[in-house]
């Protein structure tokens, strides 16, 4: 689903990064661990598209994302890849159900209720659909950001230190949570991370 080859990427006049090559699956967990300044950011973002390496490749769905034009990966990325961000990035003056939408339209996929509704039943807050997010709990924004990673029914999930501010027993939940829910819908799921709990919880797990 997911596979990177010989990866590396410079920053002019910054630091410069060689990756370790990788793979997962449908339905499979990959956690990838740094340290600041190891690069986690930077590799999140050549996963998603949104930077080209130097050098290697990332290949989705036996698609080359350096291969693609810049609109043409922005298609691709909107109808392919959900992003967990590390903070809720949602449009303040509309419901989560129109946040969810939006996502399903800027990836030019048509609205589908239904879906959303079904996803958001998965995660527990259904009830929260016509509420906009400034009023839901940092757990709900967490559910309901989880909800628009997968809306779109990307091939992969990227989450972006989704446990880091998180006490022991949240940790525990929300890494639940990705994984039940993003493997439900088939989808690979990439955690980008310093938090080394994690380490104990999943059993794939690549170090930068």
């Amino acid at each position: 689903m997911l596979v990177t080859n010989g990866l590396s990427f410079s920053y002019k006049s910054g630091p410069s990064f060689q990756f370790p090559d990788f793979s997962v699956s449908g339905s499979q967990t990959l956690l990838i661990l740094g340290h600041s300044g190891k690069g986690k950011t930077t590799l999140l973002h050549l996963l998603a598209g949104l930077m080209q390496p130097d050098s290697g490749s990332i290949t989705i769905s036996e698609t080359e994302l350096s291969g693609l034009e810049n609109r043409a990966c922005d298609a691709f990325r909107g109808q392919n890849i959900g992003i967990v961000f590390q903070q809720s990035q949602f449009i303040r003056s509309i419901s989560v159900m129109e946040n969810l939408q939006l996502a399903r339209s800027l990836a030019g996929l048509r609205t589908d209720v239904s879906l959303a509704s079904s996803i958001l039943a998965e995660l527990g807050i259904e009830d929260k659909a016509n509420l906009r997010p400034s009023s839901l709990s940092i757990g709900e924004r967490q559910r309901a950001s989880i909800a628009r990673a997968l809306v779109t029914e990307p091939k992969v999930v990227l989450a972006d230190e989704p446990t880091s501010a998180l006490d022991d027993e949240n940790c525990e939940i929300v890494a639940n949570l990705l994984e039940g829910s993003v493997g439900k819908h088939g989808a690979a799921l990439v955690i980008v991370t310093h938090d080394k709990r994690l380490k104990d919880r999943f059993s794939n797990w690549v170090e930068i």
